[in-house]
Formats: structure tokens, sequence, C-alpha cells
């Protein structure tokens, strides 16, 4: 099967499975993200992993929650270390009103030039970034894996 895209998911999007499930849009977007998953696991998405991902993953108080979050560096098939070009983009990502750890997360899609930046972030979703989209899983779903 044919890799289709190269995504990024945000650190909120690895933790909406723990978040309130009674909320239907939780639901949902969790759903999606696992959907998402799976399909990067079938080898039909190419995850990427940055040292942001694992940097606000290890500051996780849950224990459970972040290691079973970190297994998904090992199914990335893209990893960005750190580089002085992301810390300049993420600034200029910064002036825009996006903080810091959002925009060091877009900057590292941004270098590995991600097809798409997923997130449950609401405060992200309408962000003006034009070198990658920002989407959130339901949306990326439907559009991009519903396409068959």
């Amino acid at each position: 099967m044919k890799m289709k895209y190269k995504i990024y998911l945000d650190n909120c999007c690895y933790n909406r499975p723990y978040d309130d499930q009674s909320q239907l849009i939780v639901k949902l977007e969790t759903e999606a993200k696992l959907q998402i998953q799976k399909a990067a696991l079938n080898g039909e998405l190419a995850l990427i992993w940055s040292f942001i991902l694992h940097y606000e993953n290890n500051d996780n108080p849950y224990d459970d929650r972040k290691i079973q979050i970190a297994k998904w560096e090992e199914v990335a098939k893209v990893k960005v270390a750190y580089a002085d070009p992301i810390l300049e983009k993420s600034k200029s990502l910064m002036q825009m009103g996006i903080r810091q750890k959002d925009a060091l997360h877009i900057a590292c899609a941004i270098e590995a030039d991600a097809d798409y930046f997923i997130t449950t972030d609401k405060k992200l979703i309408n962000k003006p970034v034009r070198e990658v989209e920002i989407i959130n899983p339901l949306d990326f779903l439907r559009r991009c894996l519903d396409e068959d």
C-alpha cells in the first residue's frame, strides 16, 4: 500500500483519548485520532515525531500516558531533531499569536515537510500557516482517509 501523506500529530492530539470522553466532540476526535494512528501503523501514513513531542511527553505527570504515547516515536517514519532554523521559524509563528510550544510543533512539521499538522487545539485550527495545513483529526479523516 502506498503511503498517502506525511502527518504530524501534536501533543494535545496524542492526549485526546485521556480527556473526558463524555463530551461527544471529544469522543469523535478520539476515534478519528485512533483511526489515523491505525493508518500509520498500516503504512498508509508517514508519522512524524519531534524533539518537542519528546520533551512535552516526558513532562507528562501521568506515567501510564507517557509510556503509551512514547511508543509512537518508534512508529514514526520521520524524526525531527532540534535545529536553529526550527527555532527561527517558531519565532515567526509566535508573531502570529501562536504559543511557544505550539509554534515549535508547527515549525517541526514544516521542517519535516508534513502535508498535515493534526491538532484538537481550536486556537490553532484557523491559523493561516501557508507551509502546512492545520486540521482537526475529524476533518483529516473525512478528507484524507475516506477517499476510497
